[in-house]
């Protein structure tokens, strides 16, 4: 395996030298083993068994600079006591909660990202995305707060939250439009956003709204602040939560899609290069989250080796979007997202063609209807397999009728991606578009809230336990690769 996919060791080396570094953050201790492992690397290189080990701790090394390094910088974050008067920049779109209205924000003096609840009026209600505002608030530390495994802080600053503030109704006015002061990464995310903001829109003059509107903004473009607790436990509990964070799933759709407009197979290197731009523009609209970005440098991988002939998923892309993801932001690793989506792609990859070797491949030619209903049941079994222990731990649930629920969802929501393109060309085609949401959602909730034992609640393992869980797939997966090759 490590012969074939020689980028699978750094990749892992990298990531456990993050943990470690983010938990014993000093980042000239690590330097120093960086150091000491180059020099084990330059006496060593003469044999090529012993060598491996000085590589690996230098990759090690360099994963706990980096993850020091960064970890340092949050423990730095101080805010001055009392309120402060500044101007900052919304980049997310409002959500509505009992008594605020949530938005991210930006300051335009440093760039430094906020968490704001802004008192709710009739003002804070009309807030968009891309509004430039002064407000005067009191600006605090990211909250230490826990529930479970759930740790607060560590969520906000996975997404580049430096603070939180709370602004009272009338601490703040709007001012006229303007992006001056921030950086040219942000104002190009935030003309993506803003353009989503528009798309949105477009959404409800289709008539989208409430739990459609929700489910559609979420699915196609995002944006789930318009999901309410109870459409998101549906979802949960169902096992169809998948569908609703943009991911390879999703990706693959839309590269399927501009595929299908290549008509000149002459051109093949230009209209591949064209789509990764157009697969990168999506993950600009839809916000750049850990799962996208993952699925557009494998798709990127793809597009480049399939003009080689030699394109196809595999462990390499895989790793390779991992270390290019990890050496940007270390801190992904601790995003959940990041980690489902990261198990879930592992565990199709290395357990989906196990198990569909389980039947005759001359039989499923033969019976093309099969093969297909065949190759689902093989990907859903496979990525629950990579995902159900880290859900378990996270959400301490297991979802009983997960192979029901994929048969169901991921044709849906093909179709729901292919009526939403139509319907921004084609408004006649929205009325479509929210009849297969609405019986998406019913169908869910049917097998949510009245089929028996939908999901196993109150798991919450260890983080041992999920680990030896890990172990033990492993194991067995090992084990079944040394028993073909004997056969």
């Amino acid at each position: 395996m490590l012969q074939s996919s020689p980028l699978l060791l750094p990749a892992v080396a990298f990531a456990v030298g993050i943990v470690l570094g983010d938990r014993w953050p000093d980042a000239t201790a690590w330097l120093v083993l960086m150091g000491a492992a180059l020099l084990a690397v330059l006496a060593l290189y003469r044999y090529e068994r012993l060598v491996l080990v000085p590589i690996v701790s230098g990759i090690v090394a360099l994963g706990g600079m980096r993850a020091s390094s960064v970890r340092l910088a949050h423990d730095r974050v101080a805010w001055p006591d009392g309120h402060v008067q500044y101007e900052a920049v919304v980049v997310s779109e409002p959500a509505q909660k009992p008594k605020t209205v949530a938005v991210d924000i930006i300051m335009a003096d440093g760039g430094r990202r906020l968490k704001c609840y802004v008192a709710t009026d009739e003002h804070s209600r009309q807030l968009t995305i891309g509004d430039r505002l002064q407000l005067c608030s009191r600006i605090e530390c990211n909250s230490q707060w826990r529930h479970g495994t759930f740790d607060y802080r560590r969520y906000l600053e996975v997404h580049g939250f430096t603070g939180q503030t709370f602004v009272r109704a009338g601490a703040w006015q709007r001012l006229s439009r303007s992006w001056q002061g921030l950086s040219v990464k942000q104002r190009l995310q935030l003309h993506f956003l803003c353009y989503r903001h528009t798309l949105l829109e477009r959404y409800r003059q289709l008539g989208a709204e409430g739990e459609r509107y929700a489910v559609v903004a979420a699915m196609t473009l995002g944006d789930k602040s318009a999901m309410s607790r109870e459409l998101k436990d549906i979802y949960a509990v169902s096992g169809a939560s998948h569908v609703l964070a943009l991911s390879g799933l999703h990706l693959g759709i839309v590269y399927m899609m501009l595929s299908l407009l290549v008509v000149n197979r002459r051109l093949r290197g230009v209209s591949q290069v064209l789509i990764v731009v157009a697969i990168w523009a999506f993950a600009l609209l839809v916000g750049l989250p850990a799962s996208i970005v993952r699925s557009a440098v494998m798709i990127s991988t793809y597009a480049l080796l399939s003009l080689l002939h030699r394109g196809r998923p595999s462990l390499n892309a895989l790793a390779l979007a991992a270390l290019c993801m990890l050496a940007v932001s270390p801190d992904s690793l601790f995003d959940v997202g990041f980690q489902l989506s990261f198990l879930a792609m592992l565990g199709i990859l290395m357990v989906q063609p196990v198990c569909y070797g389980l039947v005759s491949s001359q039989y499923l030619l033969s019976h093309p209807l099969l093969r297909w209903l065949w190759g689902l049941i093989t990907v859903s079994v496979a990525a629950q397999v990579g995902v159900a222990p880290m859900v378990a731990y996270y959400f301490g649930r297991f979802s009983t009728y997960f192979i029901l629920t994929n048969l169901l969802v991921i044709p849906t929501t093909m179709a729901i991606l292919y009526l939403a393109l139509a319907s921004l060309l084609l408004p006649a085609v929205g009325s479509w578009l929210l009849t297969v949401v609405g019986w998406l959602n019913g169908a869910l909730t049917f097998m949510a809230l009245r089929l028996p034992c939908a999901s196993i609640e109150g798991l919450h393992p260890s983080a041992l336990q999920v680990a030896m869980m890990y172990v033990v797939v492993i194991a067995v997966f090992l084990i079944v690769l040394i028993y073909d090759k004997r056969i």
